[in-house]
């Protein structure tokens, strides 16, 4: 397997880390639902300047293509709105821990070796350690944690809908036109929640070097590191965004870790490597 995918997946991960510490100090300006909105729309407007889906798209797409990239879309809203909205009521690093359910379940279905069960289980042993779920833990808001499930559940849908689309249609393409469609599905949301103040000059620069590094970086490389990564590799992967996820909210808004968080991290990283290193050569698509 190559490193390059990998070190895709890593790159983009710590850019929506970053982008996320970032979004959560527009909230109190215009929400959750005004900054998923700006984060999406300025990704999408900068994913079709830079990969001009117009000009690769002169075939026309057909039916199959669109459905794949509107479920892509879908997917995508969903699992930014849902986040968003999570990670106003609950830390960022617990959010992503509970939201990796959704890519963790992807992984477990789609395994066909024992050894891949073994890094799985170490992964989920780490996302337990991570939540607080003891009597020492501090408690979390109920409708955050839905939002975080509700989100790990769309996760799940875009790691198999983005696999479909990054296979039959250029990533870049793929890329912005999903990211479009995941833009005209916030709108509504967005314009409820933050209404003329999604126009305000202390809003917008923020949002677009939120929808850089939460949007149109990470996603435009992770559509590439689909078609290199088989399904399950690429699940438990991922298995590294609560651990980017916690060293940003330690880094940007100051949430400290506790010795089992530590653990948790650790447990997580052994996981992601292990699935990695032992994963089977494959043949994957050029």
């Amino acid at each position: 397997m190559s490193l390059i995918p990998v070190l895709m997946l890593m790159i983009s991960m710590i850019s929506i880390q970053i982008g996320a510490s970032f979004a959560k100090g527009l909230f109190p300006l215009i929400g959750a639902e005004g900054t998923t909105l700006l984060r999406q729309a300025f990704a999408a407007l900068i994913l079709c300047l830079v990969w001009r889906p117009w000009s690769k798209t002169k075939q026309k797409l057909n039916r199959q293509q669109w459905m794949a990239i509107l479920v892509y879309g879908l997917s995508l809203s969903g699992m930014n709105l849902f986040f968003y909205m999570s990670l106003g009521r609950i830390p960022l690093g617990i959010a992503v821990a509970i939201e990796f359910t959704g890519p963790l379940t992807v992984a477990l279905f789609s395994s066909k070796r024992r050894l891949d069960f073994l890094w799985a289980f170490i992964a989920l042993c780490g996302i337990i350690l991570i939540l607080p779920i003891t009597s020492l833990s501090q408690p979390l808001d109920t409708l955050g944690i839905l939002y975080a499930v509700a989100a790990g559940a769309c996760w799940a849908i875009y790691i198999l809908s983005g696999k479909k689309s990054s296979t039959s249609v250029p990533s870049g393409t793929a890329a912005a036109l999903g990211m479009l469609v995941a833009a005209c599905v916030t709108v509504p949301f967005g314009l409820a929640r933050g209404g003329s103040l999604l126009f305000s000059y202390k809003v917008l620069p923020l949002a677009i070097t939120v929808a850089v590094l939460s949007g149109a970086l990470p996603y435009s490389l992770e559509m590439m590191a689909l078609k290199k990564l088989p399904t399950n590799t690429f699940g438990i992967l991922m298995s590294l965004e609560p651990v980017f996820a916690t060293l940003s909210g330690l880094i940007f808004l100051k949430e400290y870790l506790t010795l089992v968080q530590w653990i948790a991290v650790a447990c997580i990283i052994i996981a992601s490597f292990g699935s990695a290193a032992f994963a089977k050569k494959q043949i994957i698509l050029n």
